[in-house]
């Protein structure tokens, strides 16, 4: 039938196991399989070279929603500036906003520099070896809490995240979707039937690179080292997830407001709260073209940003300031307005030069 996957080669010779548990024998044999794969094949990742658990709640957090590939130099970076949980705790929110821009989702960051500053005040800066304590700091889940103890302290708990859950999802041939509340409850279950009494700390690392080489959206079947325990007949059917709403659109007016060598900007209280942006119109958008537009995926929205030229413009609260625009590198400012500046200011060079931002 057209349209319709094949199943991964060895899926129809393929075990088909109960959604309870794989049997005994064959979750040893599942492991053995797995880590000698993993011995040669695992990724040689910078967090992995470490047992601090703060240094692994700055991978984690980083890596949440994120890939790999773009949080390395951000993670290299946030240690150099904020080696450890007493820097981070004593930073200013806007010296950590500024280290994480361009990474997004900016929640994440204001939580760690919260978590850094609970760990000193309630643990004496020891950072807490339970997941339920750990899970009690900001921003962090059950998924977060168990990272960090199996990667520091190789603590036996299950990881569910986005590739072991399509690792899981296969393996047992799970079909509620996983992001209700009864598939998530299946994946955790599955994932604590797999977990190892020792050395969690590499058969997690294991199964995580397993779903971000092989196992992915469109698996490698041919070479996967497991294959012969999954019990899905479609792979690429799985994980099953409830259909999302469609994007809704949005359009966000913002004033460019330039005066000799500097330039007028907000700091935001909503979505960016803490950052720098161009300060929004209020009122209805000027009816003459913008002299910017761009468009930014956020969250379940997609945003349109229209800059206009504003010329006189008068400071109208106390949340405004002007600022050398040879500074901009070292305030936060979240990526979609960076870029409209950086494109706004090339444009103005006449006026100044702007190759330092």
């Amino acid at each position: 039938m057209p349209g319709t996957p094949r199943p991964c080669e060895g899926a129809s010779q393929a075990r088909r196991f109960p959604e309870a548990l794989i049997s005994r024998q064959d979750t040893a044999a599942f492991r053995r399989s797995l880590l000698r794969w993993y011995r040669r094949h695992g990724r040689d990742l910078p967090w992995r070279q470490t047992r601090d658990p703060y240094v692994i709640l700055v991978s984690e957090v980083m890596l949440q929603q994120t890939q790999v590939a773009s949080v390395i130099p951000y993670y290299n970076e946030w240690l150099r500036r904020f080696p450890d949980l007493a820097a981070l705790a004593t930073a200013s929110e806007s010296n950590v906003l500024q280290a994480w821009q361009g990474l997004g989702y900016y929640a994440r960051a204001r939580n760690l520099r919260a978590a850094a500053r609970a760990v000193q005040d309630r643990h004496d800066g020891r950072f807490p070896r339970d997941p339920d304590t750990i899970r009690e700091l900001p921003g962090v889940g059950r998924y977060t809490a168990n990272a960090v103890v199996s990667f520091a302290f190789d603590r036996s708990v299950p990881i569910v995240e986005a590739n072991t859950a399509r690792v899981l999802a296969r393996l047992f041939d799970v079909r509620t979707p996983i992001d209700q509340s009864s598939g998530r409850t299946a994946l955790w279950d599955h994932a604590t039937s797999l977990i190892p009494k020792t050395s969690s700390r590499t058969f997690n690392s294991a199964l995580i690179d397993l779903g971000a080489l092989i196992c992915l959206p469109r698996p490698k079947c041919g070479v996967c080292p497991v294959k012969k325990f999954c019990g899905a007949t479609n792979p690429e059917l799985l994980p099953r997830k409830k259909q999302r709403p469609p994007l809704k659109n949005l359009t966000e007016s913002h004033a460019f407001v330039i005066r000799r060598d500097r330039i007028l900007l907000e700091q935001s209280g909503g979505r960016w709260r803490g950052m720098w942006i161009l300060p929004p119109l209020r009122l209805r958008a000027p009816k003459r073209r913008p002299i910017h537009t761009s468009t930014f995926p956020f969250t379940h929205h997609r945003v349109t940003l229209r800059v206009f030229r504003k010329v006189p413009y008068k400071i109208d609260n106390d949340r405004q300031r002007w600022f050398p625009i040879r500074a901009l590198g070292s305030i936060p400012l979240p990526s979609p307005h960076r870029r409209a500046l950086v494109a706004l200011l090339r444009s103005n060079v006449e006026t100044f030069p702007y190759d330092s931002f």
